[in-house]
């Protein structure tokens, strides 16, 4: 029988899995060996694989990145950790003008079979740099794969996919949900399908998309608005680049009403390219305006003003009344 256990329970629960079913696969990054990581997302994995296997870096994001590319160009399945998504910005000239371009500039001679984890978003009351959502940054790059866990079931799965995957993959792990929830997870080694949504919730007169950490408001939000007789239909974008727009627009299709939400600031987020493809795709089948509950646009205050940044359940439930009003 499976024990259940946390989000970042599965991330080494996979790591771990993929490190003895792969002698290719290295796991490298800040902290990652002697103390397990920050977040102890690889607690023990040194130990039990050796330090050229778990390896612990400098504080030094480019070259992490840099030699991951190096790596995968060469045949390994590098997982590399940047220890907050605030801290990758000296790494990005290696991300997007190397990790995302290497199949492309090769002609296919090459891929880059790596993984770039990152602990990102607010929540816990963490100081500057520590609590940035900046996937859309990622989701403009072609070339990536942007994929982002909100589960322990789904850590799990999309690692084990992410880490076999031929191409790069930015894997962002929500922190506020590491400790939030517990699944059952046989390890088993089955992975999860990149590249398209999970529809978590059937619904009926209401969609609401969220992915990450804002899952667990969205579907608080969708079983209080069943209980005030609103039927909502709550799907996981889980992979945001390359985005599985059908299973939205068949949704939107049936609903006739689109909620996206998003931790990120409101400004040229992942949620307005999905309001942009309702809108082009399936705007005939719309019979409310597309609503989008986010962050702000400002920097992520300190612990005491979260709470007035992040959506939340209310925010959700408002914005889903403001659509049930059109008929």
């Amino acid at each position: 029988m499976s024990t259940p256990i946390t989000l970042i329970e599965a991330v080494t629960l996979a790591l771990d899995y993929e490190l003895g079913a792969d002698a290719d696969v290295v796991v490298f990054g800040e902290d990652v060996g002697k103390n397990g990581g920050v977040f102890r997302a690889t607690d023990g994995l040194q130990a039990k694989y050796g330090e050229d296997r778990v390896i612990d870096t400098p504080l030094a994001e480019a070259m992490i990145v840099g030699l991951s590319v190096g790596m995968a160009a060469q045949g390994m399945k590098p997982v590399s950790e940047i220890q907050f998504m605030g801290f990758v910005f000296p790494a990005m000239n290696q991300i997007v003008t190397a990790a995302s371009r290497l199949r492309n500039r090769t002609r296919g001679r090459l891929s880059c079979p790596m993984v770039i984890r990152m602990p990102y978003g607010g929540g816990i009351h963490a100081p500057e740099h520590h609590s940035e959502s900046t996937e859309a940054m990622f989701s403009h790059i072609p070339g990536l794969r942007v994929v982002i866990p909100s589960n322990p079931s789904r850590a799990y799965g999309l690692l084990l996919a992410a880490i076999r995957n031929p191409d790069p993959v930015i894997f962002l792990e929500p922190k506020r949900v590491y400790r939030m929830v517990k699944h059952e997870i046989e390890n088993n080694g089955e992975e999860y399908p990149l590249d398209c949504c999970f529809v978590d919730r059937e619904g009926a007169d209401l969609t609401l998309v969220s992915w990450g950490a804002f899952m667990h408001e969205t579907l608080l939000a969708a079983e209080e608005l069943a209980a005030e007789g609103i039927s909502c239909e709550v799907i996981d974008a889980a992979t945001v680049y390359p985005l599985d727009t059908d299973t939205i627009i068949e949704s939107v299709e049936k609903t006739g009403r689109l909620v996206i939400v998003q931790e990120a600031p409101r400004s040229g987020g992942v949620g307005s390219q999905i309001a942009a493809e309702i809108a082009e795709k399936a705007i005939l089948s719309l019979i409310a305006p597309i609503g989008l509950v986010a962050g702000y646009d400002t920097i992520m205050p300190y612990a005491k003003r979260e709470h007035q940044y992040l959506p939340s359940v209310q925010r959700i439930k408002d914005e889903v009344n403001k659509g049930m009003a059109y008929t």
